[in-house]
């Protein structure tokens, strides 16, 4: 067994490590269409993929998302959202291995169809049932009621890949009930029915470990980290080992 600490910008590059080697993922570069929906951690995601097909160099994560949360004091909006989106870059919507640029998930919802896939972010996960939900500062619902239009009408995989940090205590079910009761203030909330996707997912497909979170937190950087058990035969630990000394040094994402 080994042990490690992850920061959130490390965990998020570990992700997308390995969300580019996704099965799922790498068949719709082939075939299909992948829509990646803006967002911080899918940003992560989205320089990782299309290094894949060539197309890295045209692209910059620093506009890459639609609501954020930073701290008390940071000029923003109250839903979430910054003042200024004219540098909004749109998501990313591949169709087989060609990135088309300046296209968002709307353009293109209607026309996805099984064995294409969605890549959503999420705000809170329920580690024990896997259940992710996100917040809603959209009236109308924002991207993820249109990915569960895919997601439900035609099959079309979602998945969520999406950091520990964003754990919660409780079930996704109760937080959904209480940010949405009538008379509330601020966001709601939506239970997502995709597959997460977490640093602990992650190691198991690129190393074959088992990991556990055994702890969290910290100061001078690692504040928001995890500390993760990993176990495996030898082999195993030295490929995760390999994998987390790659991605160990990846700085905090600031606007």
């Amino acid at each position: 067994m080994m042990q490690t600490v992850l920061t959130p910008a490390a965990g998020k590059r570990l992700i997308a490590t390995a969300m580019a080697r996704h099965e799922a993922v790498t068949a719709a570069l082939d075939h299909g269409t992948l829509v990646i929906v803006a967002g911080t951690t899918n940003g992560y995601v989205a320089e990782e993929v299309l290094k894949t097909i060539g197309q890295e160099a045209e692209f910059s994560r620093q506009r890459f998302f639609r609501g954020i949360t930073t701290p008390p004091g940071h000029k923003r909006s109250r839903s979430g959202r910054l003042s200024d989106e004219s540098r909004f870059p749109g998501d990313v919507v591949i169709q087989k291995g060609q990135w088309q640029t300046g296209l968002t998930i709307y353009d293109v919802v209607d026309e996805l169809r099984e064995g294409d896939v969605i890549l959503k972010g999420a705000n809170a996960i329920d580690l024990r049932s896997r259940q992710a939900a996100v917040l809603i500062g959209d009236p109308t619902g924002g991207t993820v009621l249109k990915a569960l239009q895919a997601l439900i009408g035609r099959r079309v995989r979602l998945l969520l890949p999406v950091g520990l940090e964003k754990r919660i205590e409780g079930t996704i079910h109760d937080a959904t009930m209480l940010l949405n009761e009538p008379g509330a203030k601020g966001v709601r909330m939506m239970p997502i029915p995709g597959r997460i996707y977490t640093e602990i997912d992650a190691l198991e497909q690129l190393a074959g470990v088992r990991t556990d979170l055994v702890a969290a937190g910290g100061v001078s950087g690692a504040e928001g980290a995890v500390w993760l058990a990993i176990r495996g035969d030898d082999e195993a630990i030295e490929r995760a080992r390999s994998i987390l000394a790659s991605v160990q040094d990846e700085t905090p994402f600031v606007l």
